[in-house]
């Protein structure tokens, strides 16, 4: 990740936002300290949970998944003929 100082942030803002936007934050230092991180809004930030794809690879689904149990429904619930 980029890390620019202060003044070279105010030159370049526009260079840099552009770049934040397409999915490249960069890092604002003031006299070599890291101050700020600059991320595009849509960019899910590293402390947001995400949930799709959790559990990839860690479970199986069986092909029957949808027909799984449907006697038992059957019985419960009937035809409806």
């Amino acid at each position: 990740m980029e890390t620019v100082n202060i003044h070279g942030a105010k030159t370049h803002l526009s260079r840099l936002v552009e770049k934040a936007a397409r999915g490249e934050p960069f890092i604002i230092a003031m006299a070599g300290k890291p101050m700020v991180k600059v991320v595009a809004l849509d960019q899910p930030s590293e402390t947001e949970k995400r949930r799709l794809g959790f559990m990839t690879g860690q479970i199986v689904v069986p092909d029957d998944f949808d027909r799984m149990g449907s006697d038992e429904i059957e019985n419960l619930f009937g035809t409806g003929g």
